[in-house]
Parts: C-alpha cells; structure tokens; sequence
C-alpha cells in the first residue's frame, strides 16, 4: 500500500465505495494485518526483553526506543517520503504513534500484568463511546484531544502544517495487551497453539457479529450496495483512523490464527522473510526511501520532470505532487511492490549480517 502511496492515482481514495475498485479496495485492506500486528507484537517482544533486563531496565529501554521512533518519525522518515527539509507539510504516521505507545508502556510495566492487560483492553473496547465528542469543542484542549483519539491538525498555518494520522489511545491499548500476550510465549508449545488457535476465532467471530448489528464498534456503519461483491467491501471498510474496535477484531483475529499457524517453524518457502523480520526499522525506513526513488526514475523517464518528487504536497496529494497523468493500475503497482520487495532483500541481508557478527551500541537502535 505504501507503493501505491506513490504510484497509484494520487489523492485516489481506496475506502470510498463510491469511487475505488475492489482491486484498489483489497489492496489498501490487506495491508490492514500490519500495524496492529506491529503495535501487539512490540508489546509481546517488551515482555520477553524483560526476562533478560528486569523491570528497571525493560522500562530504560521501552522509553529510550520510544522517544528514538519519535525523532525518526519527524526526521528520517519525513525526508524518506517527502525528499524535503523544508517541514511545509509533516504528517505524523506510525512511528510516532509506536514511539508514545512504547513510552506509555514504559510506565506500565510497573503495574502487574493483569492489570496491563486490562488497560489495554479498556482503552481498545471503549474508546468508540467517544466518538462524537469533536476536538473543536473542546477549545485549548483540542490538540491533546487529536493527540489521543481524532485525526486532525496540530498545527495549520501558512507556512507550515503537522497533521496526526494516528492518534494514540487505541494504539496504546494494542501494545499494552500485547505485553500481556507475551507471557503465553512461556508456555509449552501446544497450550500456546492451542490459546492462540481459541483467541483468534473468537475475536474474528466477535467482529463478524458485532459487524452484522451494525452498532457500536465503528463509526461508520456498513451499509447494502449496489452489489452483493461492494455490500462486503462496506461490511470490511472499517476505520483505522483511529482504529476502531472492529478494525481491531477484524485484523487481530487474523494476526493471531497466522501466529498459531507459524508457531511450529516457518515453512521452507516463507523463510527469505524472516530476514526483513530481523531488521524490521531498517527494512521500513529503507523501503521508503527505495520506493521514493523509483518514484523519481520514473517521473524522470515517463513524464520528463521530477520537481514534484521534492515538493511538501498537499495533503489531499501525500506524499508527492504529481504530474498530470500520473498514476499506475493495481496490477502495475502489485509489480512495483515485487521489486521493491526483491532490491530490498539483499540490504537487509547484509544488514542482517552485520547486525550478527558486530555488538557496535548503536546497531540496537536500528
């Protein structure tokens, strides 16, 4: 999704019914599985990482990591996709979102786990109860109110504009029951499958029957169309800005069923992934910036221009200003993704290998 950012049609929205394709639909809600699972994970790895450095140290490192991502987010990654300094246009995405909630965690990991996990699960299961409450009533409460539940503006000037994607509530009830989870890593093999195998149905259920009331759960309500094909895109199209419940439940139950599914060992064939699994910043910053510059190749030889390719955009035309024309089919894009996949593999081998064979400080941080 992050290659269509790039080459799809630029301000084409995926999510809106009245416009997308079910191929531009699929492609931006298979990417769905990945953030969650970022943000639970992060918090199952805190709680391995705390056997080998105790509570103390567990929370030194959640809190240096966390305010790393932070400054990356604001520094690496918006050049990565704007190839700019100028900071006209900042939008803040997920690491910035993974930083705070690492952060957040920081603190929580002084509490009992049950008491973590029923954190997390509160801030996940009620946050939709706020839905209605708009950032604009609250007067100089509104930014904090962006911060923690709505997308919107920090900052919207002339000169210069920050706009929050993710806001941190939900994101932070994902991480802290994550920690939680991290303790069944402990178990015997077959119990761990086997409460995996149970947490995973149940929660994709869950979605399926809250998702048929059409009540609470999600802002925007599911809806017949024209087609049966396009009633199920609405039954799917889900919000994840802020993740709503049903978001959750929707990707989570799957994330945790391919967690069973591979917890026995890694198939043969799926094996050449592990190493992106190994330098997962390296591979996310580096795929960035890998796709921007295809972006640049391909304004320069397609269209005879790449000034937009340096631009702060619009927001409305993120990340680029694209020339007129612009614009690949899904198919064009699913190839555009295979190679970038394919350029970045031996990168992250070699980093991979570096990381192996060096114990350098800085090499945790990356």
């Amino acid at each position: 999704d992050h290659t269509r950012d790039f080459f799809g049609v630029i301000g084409a929205d995926p999510t809106n019914l009245a416009t997308t394709t079910p191929a531009l639909f699929l492609t931006r809600w298979v990417t769905h599985l990945s953030a969650p699972t970022f943000f639970l994970l992060t918090g199952t790895g805190a709680w391995l990482r705390r056997g080998r450095r105790g509570e103390g140290g567990l929370s030194r490192y959640l809190l240096t990591r966390g305010l790393w991502l932070v400054l990356l987010e604001v520094t690496v990654l918006r050049f990565a996709m704007q190839f700019n300094v100028d900071y006209r246009v900042t939008l803040l995405t997920v690491l910035w979102a993974l930083g705070w909630a690492m952060i957040v965690l920081a603190g929580l990991v002084r509490l009992p786990t049950w008491a973590i996990a029923a954190v997390g699960g509160l801030l996940i299961t009620l946050h939709n109860a706020f839905d209605g409450v708009q950032a604009a009533a609250l007067g100089a409460w509104a930014p904090l109110w962006t911060i923690l539940h709505a997308p919107g503006f920090l900052l919207n000037a002339p000169e210069h504009t920050v706009f929050l994607a993710y806001p941190l509530v939900p994101w932070i009830g994902v991480t802290a029951v994550g920690y939680a989870l991290g303790q069944v890593y402990s178990w015997p093999a077959e119990r761990r499958r086997a409460l995996l195998w149970r947490t995973g149905t149940a929660l994709t259920l869950g979605f399926v029957l809250l998702r048929l009331i059409n009540g609470y759960g999600d802002p925007r309500p599911w809806s017949h169309q024209a087609t049966s094909g396009y009633t199920l895109l609405s039954f799917l199209n889900t919000t994840k800005y802020p993740p709503s419940l049903l978001f959750l439940l929707m990707v989570l139950g799957p994330g945790l069923l391919i967690l069973a599914a591979l917890d026995g060992g890694t198939p043969r064939w799926l094996r050449p992934i592990l190493t992106f699994g190994r330098v997962p910043l390296f591979y996310f910053l580096g795929h960035f910036l890998l796709i921007h510059l295809l972006a640049v190749a391909w304004a320069a030889a397609r269209f005879g221009t790449v000034a937009g390719m340096f631009q702060s955009p619009s927001l409305d035309r993120f990340p680029i200003t694209a020339p007129e024309g612009w614009g690949l089919a899904p198919p064009q894009v699913w190839l555009v993704w295979l190679v970038v996949v394919a350029l970045m593999y031996p990168l992250c081998r070699w980093y991979e290998r570096i990381k192996a064979t060096h114990t350098w400080w800085w090499l945790s941080y990356l």
